[in-house]
């Protein structure tokens, strides 16, 4: 099983990146996609989540209308395109796939906002 983000990097605030989750070894199309992040000294939290077949997602209030995810399931990858980004965006991102008891994770990939 494997989650491979990228994507990420530095970018000034008010700009915009498109982070990628690559997924293999798995039935893609039967999990539950999210992405979170992690600023340094914080918690993980949700940044915004999709169900299997992407109909249904919801996204933290932080981001809500600056952040879209949307998952290919054909290509077995997640996306999260984030605009208007802020430096308070800036944190390491880490996919997530769950489905039952099963719970994968990436190894994250870091976007910094700042001038």
């Amino acid at each position: 099983v494997q989650l491979v983000e990228s994507g990420g990097g530095l970018v000034q605030p008010g700009g915009s990146l498109r982070l990628s989750c690559a997924a293999s070894g798995f039935t893609f199309s039967s999990y539950g996609m999210s992405w979170y992040r992690q600023a340094p000294g914080k918690e993980r939290e949700l940044v915004a989540a999709s169900t299997s077949a992407g109909g249904s997602t919801n996204y933290a209030d932080s981001v809500k209308g600056r952040f879209t995810i949307s998952r290919d399931n054909a290509k077995k990858t997640f996306y999260l395109q984030m605009n208007s980004l802020k430096p308070e965006d800036t944190a390491v991102y880490f996919c997530n796939a769950r489905y039952l008891w099963y719970n994968y994770w990436g190894q994250g990939t870091q976007v910094t906002v700042s001038s």
